[in-house]
């Protein structure tokens, strides 16, 4: 987040609840995540894993993968997908010569 410069002054975080596995303590606790980056209006919600600390680590993870994103430097996702799309047209461009 530092290499970014998204500080934590700036995002708005809420605790939500859960859905899914977890019995009755997912609906006692409120352990899902919901960040606001308020310079931006880029929002995420977390809700993974049944514990708040790993959820909010998870949210902010997700959080920069939008925020580059929203600046337009390429994500990890995004050079992945580029990568399968190479290797699809490199596939096409040899067996249209054949």
């Amino acid at each position: 987040m530092e290499k970014f410069g998204i500080k934590e002054s700036e995002l708005e975080e809420k605790f939500i609840r859960c859905s899914g596995h977890g019995g009755q303590r997912l609906n006692k606790t409120s352990t899902g995540v919901y960040l606001k980056h308020l310079p931006t209006g880029v929002e995420v919600k977390c809700t993974k894993e049944r514990f708040q600390g790993l959820n909010r680590f998870f949210a902010r993870r997700m959080l920069v993968e939008k925020i580059k994103e929203f600046m337009g430097i390429p994500t990890r996702k995004q050079k992945e997908i580029e990568k399968i799309r190479k290797k699809k047209r490199k596939k096409s461009v040899n067996s249209n010569s054949s």
